[in-house]
């Protein structure tokens, strides 16, 4: 375990510009007025009524009603008051959330049960419901919670290698830390494991626990558009700027050296 110091060790410079974050995003560009925005145009041309517009509103919230079974506070607010920005929304949650991908469906189950978990998501029991209904048992889902707990204890081993690295040294507390994970998986498959313990990580923002379980997942037999998937989910229950976080994380340990990157160059 010779490599953990690139795991744990802390910068003293400053990292390279695209590993932060902000200089990843580009230029500011100012926003555009409410009426130039293609979601409110059926809100703002003036061909509905009011009436229309409350039935027009009234549909929306069925169709994310149906999608989920329930309707949480803000898609009654945007129902209220933006019901095609709420539309929008739902077209992207069903392509994010249900749709097929690069996961199976019990692939995508077992890395949001961990993920619920590492996000503090108590409205995510839908995900539960889903994994046993694509056919997930409850050992499963058990086990993919298992995975969560294992990858906040990294945190503490994190503490003991730096304060008293005399006797818990980086590369003794990493490989206990694995074993950890090791009997947590359960039954998941070892390469799903890894991507479930790398979105873990990302949501609890640990670049440390990512650039762990990168290498492994690809060792394991993880594809990228896998691991791609599985990062992608964080911005729901964490927000857009922890996505951005763990794409530069995954893009620096890219660079140095310990996996495939997370993108292709294409112009």
């Amino acid at each position: 375990m010779a490599f953990c110091g690139q795991f744990f060790g802390r910068a003293t410079h400053a990292p390279p510009s695209h590993s932060n974050p902000r200089a990843m995003t580009g230029p500011v560009k100012e926003a555009d007025s409410t009426d130039q925005l293609h979601h409110n145009r059926r809100m703002t041309e003036g061909l509905m009524d009011q009436a229309e517009k409350r039935r027009y509103a009234a549909d929306v919230l069925r169709n994310a009603r149906a999608k989920r079974g329930y309707l949480l506070p803000y898609h009654k607010m945007l129902g209220t008051h933006d019901p095609a920005l709420l539309e929008a929304y739902d077209g992207f949650y069903k392509a994010f959330t249900l749709d097929t991908r690069s996961f199976t469906d019990q692939e995508r189950e077992v890395v949001w049960a961990a993920l619920l978990v590492s996000g503090r998501e108590e409205y995510g029991d839908i995900h539960m419901r889903r994994g046993i209904e694509v056919g997930l048992t409850k050992s499963d889902l058990q086990d993919a919670v298992a995975l969560a707990a294992a990858a906040e204890s990294l945190q503490a081993a994190d503490f003991a290698a730096r304060f008293w690295p005399e006797w818990t040294p980086q590369d003794a507390i990493v490989t206990r830390y694995l074993r950890i994970a090791e009997a947590a998986r359960g039954g998941i498959a070892p390469y799903l494991a890894e991507i479930a313990l790398i979105v873990c990580h990302a949501a609890r923002k640990s670049p440390q626990g990512m650039r762990i379980h990168l290498p492994r997942a690809f060792a394991a037999g993880a594809s990228a558009a896998k691991i791609a998937e599985g990062v992608s989910y964080v911005i729901l229950p964490c927000g857009g700027p922890t996505l951005v976080e763990a794409c530069a994380t995954w893009a620096k340990a890219a660079e140095d050296g310990l996996c495939p990157g997370p993108w292709e160059e294409l112009t």
